[in-house]
């Protein structure tokens, strides 16, 4: 299927969301602070990046800024950013992306929602980079 990448300080939520992406048949791979996702995304170029929004070192909004300000080719990668914060379209709307599911999702959201990045391959097209370079 496909290579992705989930990035996720809560090491329960991110293994839980890796076991249910595996069964699907996708390889998947697991960080869990911003900057380990961007070690992990420049070592192979994931098909589609699942980030949590708030994280310890350098977030979801901002790993997605470093992708697409100073990683030639990591620009093109989709984003699904997964939080519980209230304002998640909000968040989303600034990093750019169309891909948003609120925690704690149900499965089918969570596939619907995978299969459409993966098929449409939309890459986010931030509102604003300052703070990206943190």
């Amino acid at each position: 299927m496909a290579d992705l990448l989930i990035v996720d300080d809560d090491l329960d939520s991110a293994e839980a969301l890796a076991d249910i992406l595996r069964v699907e048949g996708h390889e998947v791979r697991v960080g869990y602070d911003g900057r380990e996702g961007l070690r992990l995304a420049r070592e192979r170029y994931p098909a589609l990046a699942l980030l949590d929004v708030e994280m310890p070192h350098l977030d979801g909004p901002g790993m997605a800024f470093h992708m697409f300000v100073h990683d030639m080719g990591l620009e093109n990668v989709p984003v699904i950013l997964l939080s519980g914060v209230a304002n998640l379209a909000d968040v989303a709307m600034t990093v750019g992306t169309p891909y948003f599911l609120s925690k704690p999702y149900r499965y089918e959201r969570l596939m619907t929602l995978v299969d459409r990045a993966l098929s449409e391959g939309v890459a986010p097209t931030p509102v604003r980079t300052e703070g990206a370079l943190e």
